[in-house]
């Protein structure tokens, strides 16, 4: 039996996630919206992420640096974004859908873990950190690619009857 690449089980992963795929849902529920753009500038990754409340309100620590977030919603959005490596990224202008949103983002997340887990299981922690490196490096360039969006939401401007 011939061993298997890092791109082999990277792909079996992404297709046992399929419509689970952040790039995925972030193209089917963020940007089919109005949002905003927003600067995350993690270029690879953070290594270290952690949601701290403090007295200030809610802060992502990533690597070191502190981001204050409006709410745990916006937190947990930008920890999985972060995770992957995201440099900028559309968040959602309505506030209610970002819960809903950051839910399926996390479960995705920690599906492809296990799926990682799952896949490569008979091999050595080296070779399971480079499938998950390889899948976020997929993730990153898909979702340069499908944009932030604009910096600041649209709105319609609606004629007045007089």
């Amino acid at each position: 039996m011939a061993m298997e690449t890092v791109q082999s089980v990277a792909t079996r992963v992404k297709t046992a996630l399929g419509e689970a795929w952040i790039p995925t849902i972030y193209r089917q529920h963020v940007l089919a919206d109005r949002t905003r753009r927003y600067a995350l500038n993690c270029p690879t990754g953070a290594r270290h992420v952690e949601i701290i409340h403090t007295l200030l309100g809610i802060e992502v620590k990533l690597d070191g640096r502190r981001v204050l977030v409006p709410d745990l919603a916006v937190a947990r959005y930008l920890a999985v974004f972060a995770r992957i490596g995201a440099e900028a990224i559309a968040i959602p202008y309505d506030i209610t859908r970002i819960s809903r949103v950051a839910d399926c983002m996390e479960q995705s997340w920690q599906r492809l873990l296990l799926l990682v887990e799952h896949h490569a299981g008979g091999r050595s922690s080296y070779f399971r950190a480079r499938v998950r490196s390889c899948l976020r490096r997929w993730m990153r360039e898909e979702l340069k690619a499908l944009g932030a969006g604009a910096p600041y939401p649209s709105f319609e401007l609606t004629r007045r009857r007089g």
